[in-house]
């Protein structure tokens, strides 16, 4: 069993992942976060109330890892709420790098069995408060369990 910790300019973000819902999408994560994708990349989307997202490598929303994943819609926590964890994507199974943090419920719900939800914050949820445009994920740690 897998947990994060993801490292920002604002404060840590502590994960927990799905991995009986979402196995393939939390062992790319986990993957690239290991091969360290993710250092140093910026939250390139960030809309208040609804999600801040990053994982892009040109840090324009529209690159990836050089490959896709398909969706996981079908598992038990496909709900995106404050803290959830999902993949950003173009269409379904086009997935790649890019994540997406919910601030809330609120602007979210449509969202559900669109884009697979893969982890949650289970501390640090005031981080997500405070991550503006641009801020840098500094490094993800992933922690087996």
């Amino acid at each position: 069993m897998y947990k994060a910790e993801i490292h920002t300019e604002k404060g840590v973000m502590k994960v927990i992942f799905f991995e009986e819902d979402a196995p393939n999408t939390v062992a790319n994560f986990v993957k690239l976060s290991k091969d360290g994708f993710y250092d140093g990349l910026t939250f390139h989307r960030v809309i208040p109330n609804f999600v801040i997202q990053g994982g892009c490598p040109k840090g324009t929303g529209v690159g990836g890892p050089g490959y896709t994943i398909k969706c996981e819609l079908t598992g038990n926590n496909q709900y995106h709420d404050r803290g959830v964890m999902s993949m950003a994507h173009a269409g379904r199974d086009t997935g790649g790098s890019q994540f997406f943090i919910c601030h809330s419920r609120d602007n979210t719900a449509h969202l559900d069995r669109h884009h697979t939800c893969f982890g949650k914050v289970t501390e640090g949820l005031d981080v997500i408060d405070m991550i503006r445009l641009g801020d840098k994920i500094e490094k993800i740690v992933i922690i087996e369990d």
